[in-house]
């Protein structure tokens, strides 16, 4: 490569450096889970880490089949603007985090954050939330299937000690025969000297 063309890479790399470092500000956001599972009533956590040199305002959005939902929004050090529709479910944290209290079906889907630094430059993160409801038919179905097992087995043990008992008396009566047909050969023979 060329000498000049290698010293202007530099040059241009030093400036964008440069550009860098002299910008007002700079946001980043780390989201740690992006996928969540819950089951129905569970309290869920959708934890972020953001980071930035001024004021920074955090808004959380839901989006799913049934539209989009503004969550909450507050600026760091200042108000929370919690909308009525999670009024009591909602806890913000410092860090950008939120809590979302006694999940249902509906709290499925997307949830979007967006940290907007005070000179303008923002991030998102994006966290997928699956909601799955318990199934209690499928616990009954569990139930019956081992209630089911638990009779067979039970029916098999006494048919197992039916047998046994059977071939006692079987073993029992078959001595006594052969101890009766002994008796009677010592007897013929007694009567016989």
């Amino acid at each position: 490569s060329h000498p000049a063309q290698g010293s202007w890479q530099s040059i241009t790399s030093i400036l964008i450096a440069l550009l860098c470092l002299a910008a007002p500000g700079g946001v980043s956001l780390l989201v740690p889970q992006p996928n969540i599972n819950a089951t129905v009533t569970q309290n869920i956590l959708l934890s972020v880490e953001y980071s930035c040199r001024g004021t920074a305002t955090i808004e959380w959005k839901h989006v799913s089949s049934w539209g989009t939902t503004k969550i909450a929004e507050w600026k760091s050090g200042n108000y929370i603007n919690i909308s009525s529709l999670y009024k009591g479910r909602v806890t913000t944290f410092e860090n950008g985090s939120i809590q979302l209290l006694n999940v249902g079906m509906r709290d499925a889907g997307y949830y979007f954050i967006t940290v907007t630094e005070e000179y303008g430059t923002n991030t998102y993160g994006t966290i997928i939330v699956n909601v799955y409801e318990i199934i209690y038919e499928d616990l009954h179905f569990v139930a019956v299937v081992f209630a089911f097992l638990a009779a067979i087995s039970a029916i098999l043990i006494c048919f197992m000690w039916l047998c046994n008992k059977s071939l006692h008396l079987l073993q029992k009566k078959t001595t006594h025969k052969l101890t009766a047909s002994t008796t009677e050969e010592i007897e013929l023979e007694t009567m016989e000297c």
